[in-house]
This record gives C-alpha cells, structure tokens and sequence, in this order.
C-alpha cells in the first residue's frame, strides 16, 4: 500500500533523529515502535485530511492496546487530541454489576461520546488500583483508599462512586465473634489498597491481614486458613446463605461513627488529559451512569452479565446499592464522607500524608 511506503519512508526520515529508538525503548519491541509510528502517521494525516479523500482512510486507534500498556504512554492524552483526529482512551472498571450498569451506555453506545473511542477495561479492583500506580489508563475505578497513593497523577471526578449508605463490606467468620476476638488474628483481605481493607484496620483490633483474591476469602474462612474475612462485591449479599456468620458491617460502623455513608469505590481521571477533553470525558461518564438508570431494566440485563453466577435478583439489588443519585454526583455529604475516611487512614498512619482531594470541575 502506497500508505505503508509512505510509513516506512517517515520511519527512516526521523530515525535520524533517534526518535525510533526511544519509542523502540519505550515498546521494549521494533515491532510495536513501529506500530506506534503508523498510528502518528495515521493522526498527522487526519489532522489535515480532506474528508471525501479521507472517507475510507484507517482512522487513528489507541498507541497500545489498554490491556498490553506497562506504563503510562508518553503520547496518550495528547496524541489524539489533534484537530479533527477522535481521542481514544481507556476507561477501567470492575467486572462486578454495579460498575457494568455504569458504563452500559458506553458498551452499547447509547449517548454521544464527544469524539471519544472508549475502551472499556474491566479488571478486579485490587489490579485497578495497581495499574493506576503505573498511570495506565486515562479514566479508571479504583478504591477510595488508593487515591491518595495515586493522587499525583489522578484527580477524582464528582460522579461513579459507589458509597454505602449504612452498609458495606462485611467481616465475617465461622462461628460468632466479637471485633475484639480478633486481635491479633489471621483476617482474610481483598487487596492492600482497597477501602475494604482501609475501613477494617479503622474499625478493628490490630490483626494480621492476609492479602487474597476476592474470590478466595470465603473459601479461606470456611477451611479455616483464616479467623475471618473482609468480603466485598456480591459477598456482601451472599456470606449469610454460605453459612458464615457477620463479625461487623464496616459500612453500618462507619455510619454509626461519623454519621455518613462510606466512600467505597471512585472514577478518576488522569492530569496530564487535556482540560478541554477531561471535562468533556467526565459528561460521557455521567451521562452513561444517567442513561443506565433511565434504561435500567436494559442496563441491569447488561450488568448481570458480570454477576458471577448470583441470581439476577441479587444483581438487581446490588446494584440499586451502589448506583443511585449519589453516584450521579458526590453531593455534599459524599465528599465530606471521602474526605473524612482520607484524613482518618491520614491520621492512623495508614495512608500517605497529607492527602490532596481534588475533583474535576
């Protein structure tokens, strides 16, 4: 193709200036360097393009799949920012009910996007909270206790949180127990940066924290690996019909302690995406969450996809938890709650210091 000699030709021009081998550095391959060089290409000349000789030309895509990135790319956030050139980005969320009701609109483009190709990313929330560590994805979820870990690079949007109003991850265990049996015992966790294990460290005894897989927690308690465990996501529903028995309620403490719901799971954004394009990827993200609860009984069918085998009726609950006029805006009590959690994990030493909350907008 008269494109690709074209292509190679612009590779030979710049690697004059080395500019090839630091993307090569950058990809870690030549063969995806190159693939990033043809991406720019493809930007540059639809930055200039005359639409009837354009109409078929191969529209430019993301530098790197989201799912292959190992570091925030140098050239997202600004490469497809250039007139006329659509702007991808990745946007991570949970493969849980809630965060899928969230972004239904998205996935079945059922809104405007604003020039945007969104690449829905669904990962467990501990790997969230990883990759946002490394900057990989330009919108993403991610625990509340993460951010302030991540703060630098991200900022939070006033919208896509899950919050418990009275309720919450729930320690559980074999046999009843008070919180205070567990001092200085073995407790199951789901990642060491999520706001389930924040919120027990506030609320309990000082206890040995075992990092696993969401999914393994309840297997651990029942083997007896463990004294207990901090079950999050549909667990919250489930652990009384497997048996197991509720040491406490971290979102019904919370509320009893400060009087406000506990700030679970937020959407943020990262800094270095252009102002004009962040706050207009911001509206697509709140519009999709307005648009799941319009078409709800659509989005539900879409959300209990990732129910993980639970009945659709607990799906339909679980998701009527954590999606409401709270996840369409914070409000004030919201981000007086996400603020207090920060400054108390602040306080006890548990989160970096100080904590810098800044929203979008």
């Amino acid at each position: 193709m008269v494109e690709h000699a074209i292509m190679r030709a612009l590779i030979e021009a710049i690697d004059d200036v080395g500019i090839l081998h630091h993307v090569v550095e950058w990809t870690a391959s030549p063969n995806l360097a190159q693939d990033v060089l043809h991406d720019l290409f493809v930007t540059m000349l639809w930055a200039g393009r005359d639409d009837a000789v354009f109409a078929h030309a191969p529209k430019p895509g993301p530098t790197r799949p989201c799912a292959l990135r190992d570091q925030k790319s140098p050239l997202v956030g600004s490469l497809h920012s250039i007139a006329g050139a659509p702007m991808n980005v990745c946007v991570g969320h949970s493969p849980d009910p809630d965060d899928a009701f969230m972004v239904w609109a998205i996935a079945e483009n059922a809104l405007d996007l604003r020039g945007f190709e969104i690449e829905l990313v669904p990962a467990d929330i501990q790997t969230l909270n990883t990759w946002a560590t490394e900057g990989r994805l330009e919108a993403t979820a991610m625990s509340v206790g993460a951010y302030p870990g991540v703060q630098d690079t991200y900022r939070l949007l006033g919208h896509g949180a899950s919050l418990g109003e009275g309720y919450g991850p729930v320690v559980i265990a074999k046999t009843d127990l008070a919180p205070a049996d567990l001092a200085g015992q073995r407790v199951a966790v789901p990642g060491p940066q999520t706001t389930a294990f924040l919120t027990a460290r506030l609320a309990l005894p000082a206890f040995e924290p075992v990092q696993l897989d969401f999914e393994a927690i309840m297997d651990a308690v029942a083997l007896g690996d463990v004294a207990a465990g901090v079950v999050i996501h549909e667990g919250q529903l489930t652990w009384e019909q497997e048996g197991f028995k509720r040491v406490l309620d971290l979102g019904a403490w919370w509320e009893g302690d400060t009087g406000l719901p506990l700030p679970l799971g937020a959407v943020a954004m990262r800094r270095d995406v252009p102002e004009d394009r962040a706050l207009d990827l911001s509206a697509v993200l709140k519009e999709a969450v307005a648009v799941g609860l319009e078409h709800r009984e659509e989005a539900l069918a879409y959300a209990i996809e990732y129910g993980r085998g639970i009945a659709p009726e607990l799906s339909d609950h679980f998701v009527a938890m954590y999606v409401n006029d709270l996840t369409l805006d914070y409000g004030e009590q919201g981000r007086k709650a996400v603020a207090a959690l920060l400054e108390r994990g602040a306080e006890a030493g548990l989160l970096p210091s100080p904590v810098l909350l800044d929203f979008l907008g």
